[in-house]
């Protein structure tokens, strides 16, 4: 991994500002993310970090700012272009949102049927399902509905479905919620299997500290809309700043 400041970012969020009628989420934030690197945004409930991050996706649109993926400005793209660049993105949503109604094959499949142009035919799909299924360790579950999975199987049925498309970016929302502690370090332990697997760029939006201490290789804190502090785990830890050492309590 190399973060030198001369080395083009993957993802740029520059200057990007939102707001709900009086209440400012983003004040100007700013974030780089370099190749082959895991970057985590922690920030306390409310700080904006879900809205940083559906901004980022198009779910949301910000005030101002740009976004730029791939040296792309998002923010002035076609939906053509958009769409052709957003496979190069996975997404694991918090919560994991699986499609209740859908077989696990069938939720994997989901996102190659929208890109056929990725796959050559129904065999190569479900070749490309098995092996994301393979790399999360869940093959025996192909058949089976969500209903009928833990939540730390549907956790990794949703990332095995963010990978099925070989993005070079990953972009994790709360990856670790609402699991057991036992679950979430076996999911933060397969995020990092994935890194290695995939070479990916990953960017973990979070608020949990094992999970920032395990997986970060850079930080950044998100305090009053703007990036408050950055550095890596333990320059942070260390820090004598009253709103950095909140963070670690």
């Amino acid at each position: 991994m190399n973060t030198e400041t001369n080395q083009e970012p993957v993802l740029e969020l520059k200057n990007l500002r939102k707001s709900f009628g009086d209440n400012v989420v983003l004040n100007g934030f700013n974030l780089k993310l370099y190749k082959g690197e895991s970057l985590v945004v922690m920030g306390k409930s409310g700080s904006g970090k879900s809205v940083m991050i559906k901004c980022l996706v198009g779910l949301m649109q910000a005030d101002s700012g740009s976004i730029r993926i791939k040296g792309q400005d998002i923010t002035v793209l076609g939906r053509q272009e958009l769409d052709l660049l957003r496979t190069e993105i996975g997404f694991l949503f918090q919560g994991s949102a699986l499609y209740d109604s859908m077989t696990v094959r069938e939720n994997l499949y989901f996102p190659l049927r929208r890109h056929s142009d990725k796959i050559d035919g129904l065999e190569n799909a479900e070749k490309l399902i098995r092996e994301a299924l393979a790399n999360v360790g869940l093959e025996h579950a192909i058949d089976l509905m969500p209903a009928e999975l833990s939540g730390g199987m549907q956790r990794r049925v949703a990332l095995a479905r963010a990978l099925i498309l070989k993005p070079k970016i990953m972009l994790y929302d709360e990856p670790t919620t609402g699991l057991d502690p036992i679950t979430a370090k076996e999911i933060i332990q397969l995020m990092r299997d994935i890194q290695e697997t995939y070479g990916t760029s990953s960017l973990i939006i979070t608020h949990d500290v094992d999970c920032a201490r395990v997986i970060a290789n850079r930080m950044i804190l998100l305090v009053d809309g703007i990036n408050y502090a950055g550095g890596t785990f333990k320059e942070l830890i260390q820090s004598n700043d009253p709103k950095v050492k909140a963070f670690f309590k």
